[in-house]
């Protein structure tokens, strides 16, 4: 043997002694049958509830039936590409998607990847892999809701205050007002963030089996608001695979918690889980689950419980954020009491009801105050908000009971009808155009403006009109007036005598 064969003979051997092969075990099944983006797959032997199971071109599947021989699988892609006998991977993994700060002002998908024609979403130093499914926080790691969450929105800011933390249902008919008081909740964070002091509110707008018109309308009115870098849009559209519309939530709140676990504040919007029930049933159903009331499986409570569960504020030892949650139900001929409905609201801590009567005879927002309620009220609530706007709901609610004697016909004294006439200029002074969110400071300005009487005197047309002038003199003439808002004092015998005077000087020259 030469001394070049030794040498290459050498080398081999060392290569050989290096070399150690690396075996990986796969649990491999293949699908039975698969129809409507739903599969049964068999020769799974080795799986769980909730795993990844890869298909053929990397398409991914999330096990949600497990029976004796085979197990029941979502598919989270194109379905129509799939047949019965290809072949599938199970992954040991349960279904997580990798979230960071590069999403903000983004339109992604469920999987977080983008759809709104920009670049592709990298990962970066701050990536981190999160759950889709996720445990609630227990008791312990949260804090108590008393720091409140501005909407903008008057009627909700003075009557049916919301916290950060909390969870508030939005309910009410089709065509209503719904998203547009979710998205106005947006844009005031938006503005809210700019306000010196203020803990930055991150948004988290979820689509669930939204047309895609609807969805690009929202977008677009963020993005003019200037809204839109400072919140995320997570759609998965009505074209969208019914399995991506069932993640949907689930995936817009595994964002929150991302941002929550570094301490911020944020608002997410689910619009709306009635879509998000119904496609729960379709998976429930092709997956022959037992049906029952309205053909909904048993779990459809829990469907909604462990997603709103999961909304809340920790305490400091745990980052100090908090998630506050708008769910959104659409109900049928204003039935407030049907089987989605009423699970939802007693899941949540309150709830806004739009009225189709109410918004018809053009009062927008369209609230009904006697059926909206906040179960957290005036703990999250500014002091001299709830001072001011303490007896608000009272007097609607007594200017709903006359009015409606009115309606008969019957004389009513000189009190009642003072009454009357303050309710209806109270109602004028709340209405909102959408887009047109109102700082915490001017909302408690006209409200106190219009419950002193100082129009009572005026015009109904003119009230609002009225009451926006009264609230731009105070920022010319009083400027440290919203700092007082803000401050622990609330209102003092000495900020009310300064109200009052400009007020009186105001009303003269009307």
């Amino acid at each position: 043997m030469t001394t070049l064969e030794e040498k290459i003979f050498q080398e081999i051997h060392e290569e050989i002694e290096k070399f150690s092969p690396q075996g990986y075990v796969y649990n491999i099944g293949y699908i039975e049958s698969i129809e409507d983006g739903v599969a049964m797959v068999g020769g799974l032997s080795d799986c769980m509830m909730g795993e990844v199971l890869i298909f053929p071109n990397d398409i991914k599947g999330l096990v949600l039936n497990l029976k004796k021989d085979s197990v029941g699988v979502i598919i989270l892609g194109d379905h129509t590409i799939l047949k019965e006998k290809d072949q599938v991977r199970s992954t040991g993994k349960i279904l997580s998607i990798k979230v960071s700060e590069s999403v903000l002002g983004r339109v992604v998908n469920p999987l977080v990847e983008a759809i709104d024609g920009g670049e592709l979403i990298k990962e970066s130093s701050d990536t981190k892999v999160m759950l889709i499914e996720k445990i609630a926080s227990g008791i312990v790691e949260r804090d108590v809701i008393n720091t409140p969450l501005q909407t903008g929105i008057t009627a909700i800011d003075t009557m049916i205050p919301i916290g950060r933390g909390q969870r508030e249902l939005i309910i009410g008919d089709r065509n209503t007002g719904k998203t547009a008081i979710a998205v106005d909740a947006i844009i005031n964070q938006a503005k809210e963030n700019k306000r010196k002091g203020s803990k930055k509110v991150v948004s988290i707008y979820v689509a669930i089996g939204q047309k895609q018109a609807k969805v690009a309308q929202v977008v677009e009115k963020l993005e003019e608001q200037n809204a839109l870098k400072d919140s995320i849009v997570v759609s998965a559209g009505s074209a969208d695979p019914v399995s991506l519309q069932y993640i949907a939530p689930y995936a817009g709140c595994a964002i929150a918690e991302y941002f929550m676990q570094k301490g911020l504040d944020v608002l997410i919007i689910y619009d709306d889980l009635t879509k998000h029930a119904w496609a729960y049933r379709q998976i429930s159903l092709l997956l022959r689950r037992p049906a029952g009331r309205e053909a909904y499986p048993g779990d459809i409570f829990y469907l909604h419980s462990r997603l709103l569960e999961r909304a809340g504020k920790m305490n400091r030892e745990n980052g100090g954020g908090s998630i506050t949650a708008l769910p959104i139900i659409e109900t049928q001929a204003q039935d407030i009491s049907a089987y989605i409905p009423t699970n939802v609201i007693s899941i949540t801590d309150g709830q806004i009801y739009l009225e189709s009567d109410l918004f018809y005879q053009g009062i927008r927002p369209a609230i009904n105050v006697g059926l909206s309620v906040s179960r957290v009220g005036g703990a999250a609530q500014l002091k001299m908000v709830k001072q001011v706007a303490g007896q608000l709901r009272l007097e609607i609610a007594q200017y709903n009971e006359l009015s409606a004697f009115a309606q008969f016909g019957t004389d009513l004294d000189a009190t009642s009808k003072a009454r009357i006439d303050r309710g209806q200029r109270i109602l004028e002074v709340l209405k909102q155009s959408q887009f047109n969110t109102v700082s915490i400071d001017r909302q408690v300005l006209e409200i106190w403006f219009v419950v002193h009487g100082y129009l009572d005197s005026v015009d109904i047309d003119v009230c609002l009109q009225k009451s926006k002038e009264f609230a731009q003199s105070i920022a010319i003439q009083y400027p440290k007036f919203t700092e007082n808002v803000y401050s622990k004092e609330g209102m003092t015998d000495e900020i009310e005598k300064k109200l009052t005077k400009i007020a009186k000087d105001f009303q003269s020259k009307y």
